[in-house]
């Protein structure tokens, strides 16, 4: 099965005092991938930058540097474009045992950036937590499969959170959001990867978009006003990477529009940089996607 999608991401700054020297880096282009694929669309600014770099980072994730020499009292970015989303494979479950991870893991000697090293130890925002790491081990039981493991974190942590736009913020951390049991996507997102880490399953942060209208007859899912966020996890050597969405409770699929990977939001941020300011300034999203 297959959806094609007309996407639309607009992200809008306005400064109280004009701002200067503004650097910015944008992952706002969605990746190109087996089961996705980007037939056309760009990513623009207004005003137009004075300096402009399109490239891929470590990850592969498309980005776009801007440079703005003059001062900015307001700027916008966009991205319109076309993505054709297929439905992953999924077969039998060929995942390793959850006990044999580590053995599988420790035999991967590359260290390119689709290698489950880099996603095991701490990252920027993420750090090893016991509360949750004890919440996820309660989760699973011995004898299960990498696969099945995830699922069941996935889904308890469904169950445990509510989704709440209102409680957290981005600098929010795992700990707080885990102990508030409250938060968006990006919050139950890296309180699964963090839990996933201590029990030894490589997993990493998804930025992407989730389709705006359901099917017909189905429930829309949460986070479908914004950018949204979901998981990787990589279930031995056999299975590879996976993806879930621990605040709908499924496994990514032709909803789901992939942005970017990365070990957690730091990563795939869409907007990124600094720039010499004073005073407030005000900031607005605007996500739609699409069924052609």
């Amino acid at each position: 099965m297959s959806q094609t999608y007309d996407i639309t991401l607009r992200i809008a700054y306005s400064y109280q005092s004009p701002a200067a020297a503004s650097r910015t880096l944008l992952r706002m282009l969605p990746r190109t991938l087996p089961d996705q694929q980007l037939l056309y669309g760009a990513v623009t600014t207004d005003p137009a930058p004075d300096h402009r770099i399109d490239e891929l980072d470590f990850f592969g994730n498309p980005c776009t540097e801007l440079a703005h020499e003059r001062r900015l009292t307001e700027i916008d970015f966009l991205f319109k474009g076309r993505v054709l989303c297929h439905e992953p494979s999924r077969g039998l479950d060929l995942s390793c045992a959850l006990e044999d991870v580590p053995r599988e893991v420790a035999q991967i000697q590359s260290i390119a950036p689709e290698s489950p090293h880099h996603f095991l130890g701490a990252s920027p925002r993420l750090r090893p937590e016991p509360e949750i790491a004890a919440f996820v081990r309660d989760c699973v039981s011995p004898g299960l499969s990498a696969l099945a493991a995830v699922d069941a974190v996935s889904a308890a942590l469904h169950e445990a959170f509510a989704f709440d736009p209102g409680a957290t913020e981005v600098t929010t951390t795992p700990i707080e959001a885990f102990r508030a049991r409250r938060g968006v996507c990006q919050d139950i997102s890296h309180v699964m990867i963090t839990g996933l880490r201590a029990i030894g399953i490589p997993a990493g942060y998804v930025s992407g978009f989730l389709r705006t209208i359901p099917p017909k007859g189905q429930k829309r899912l949460e986070g479908a006003d914004a950018m949204h966020a979901w998981v990787r996890a990589w279930c031995g050597a056999e299975t590879g990477w996976v993806a879930f969405d621990p605040t709908n409770a499924i496994r990514a699929g032709t909803d789901h529009v992939t942005v970017a990977f990365g070990r957690d939001y730091s990563d795939v941020a869409p907007v990124k940089g600094s720039l010499r300011s004073s005073g407030s300034h005000k900031t607005t999203h605007h996500v739609d996607v699409v069924p052609v």
